[in-house]
């Protein structure tokens, strides 16, 4: 499970030791501590925190990752971002990976960041885009988003894993693995040129009957565990990008799809036993973390809603 943390004051220490537990260069530079005021929540999981918090005070901070990667966005009236190669849309999310980074505001500022160990994300980097040669650097990232729409889909997809990462329980393994592969795919797509331009090749042309028989047969067995289409494409001996290739061509369906149907499927064998548990605990369970996301593809596969096949109706 993540580890939650919740925290308001008006402590001034305070915020830079509590951002240090998540990125140890933080520094905060100059506080104005007459309206001083904290509020922080934040999700810790295996290489990957959220965190998202509120200041109430003109400050500049700095950063300077080590060993991480880090995406975030400083939502203030009159805020200012930057780095030694020059200033940054401060009206957008930004990315520090090599470079050190600067904000400062007035008044106050939400603050919202996703930060992964960067050997990890590399990992599963090179996986996603089928590639492994891939590596991020200056050369494969850039600290600014590629666009407007890459920059709000990274705005709408940190919603999405917050929301879903600080309800206490929510989280369990199988959706925290779901939830770190979703940041990390819209944080890459958002900042990363090459690995966009990845994903636009196929490593893969020829569809591969027997990696789809291989990947079917994965997923069925580990379809209740914290897998990920990645884990399936290495289990079955192709990569990701091809793995998507040789779905399409062979059941015109993605991986991910198929995944999901396999976990409905487990929930759905789990209602009919019309045993003392809630929905929501079926629905997490089997790595939903929204209950009507789980509704709706459900209902889309059974003709009927959960809360139906629970009452055996």
């Amino acid at each position: 499970m993540g580890e939650l943390l919740t925290l308001a004051s008006r402590e001034v220490g305070d915020v830079e030791s509590t951002w240090r537990r998540f990125v140890p260069s933080a520094a905060l530079q100059r506080v104005d501590p007459r309206t001083f005021a904290f509020s922080w929540t934040s999700a810790a999981m295996p290489g990957f925190s959220v965190v998202k918090y509120r200041l109430n005070a003109s400050v500049q901070s700095a950063i300077e990752p080590d060993g991480q990667l880090m995406a975030c966005r400083v939502a203030s009236r009159g805020g200012w971002v930057g780095t030694p190669r020059g200033d940054l849309n401060a009206g957008l999310p930004w990315l520090s990976l090599d470079d050190p980074t600067s904000a400062r505001w007035h008044t106050r500022a939400d603050v919202r960041a996703f930060v992964f160990d960067r050997a990890l994300a590399e990992e599963e980097a090179r996986r996603l885009a089928g590639d492994d040669r891939f590596a991020l650097r200056a050369a494969t990232t850039r600290p600014a988003p590629v666009d407007r729409d890459l920059a709000a889909h990274w705005e709408r997809v940190f919603q999405h894993v917050a929301g879903s990462s600080f309800v206490p329980g929510a989280a369990t393994p199988l959706i925290e693995v779901e939830l770190r592969r979703h940041a990390l795919h819209a944080t890459l797509a958002a900042f990363s040129p090459a690995f966009g331009a990845a994903l636009e090749r196929s490593s893969q042309r020829r569809a591969a009957p027997r990696s789809v028989r291989r990947a079917i047969a994965y997923m069925e067995q580990h379809a209740h565990e914290p897998i990920t289409v990645d884990d399936v494409a290495v289990a079955s001996g192709i990569s990701s990008r091809g793995l998507q290739y040789a779905f399409r061509r062979a059941l015109d369906q993605t991986p991910t799809e198929y995944l999901r149907r396999e976990r409905l499927a487990g929930a759905h064998a789990e209602l009919q036993q019309a045993m003392p548990v809630s929905v929501s605990e079926v629905a997490r369970r089997w790595g939903f973390a929204s209950a009507s996301r789980f509704a709706k593809h459900y209902r889309e596969a059974y003709g009927r809603s959960p809360r139906q096949t629970l009452r055996g109706e």
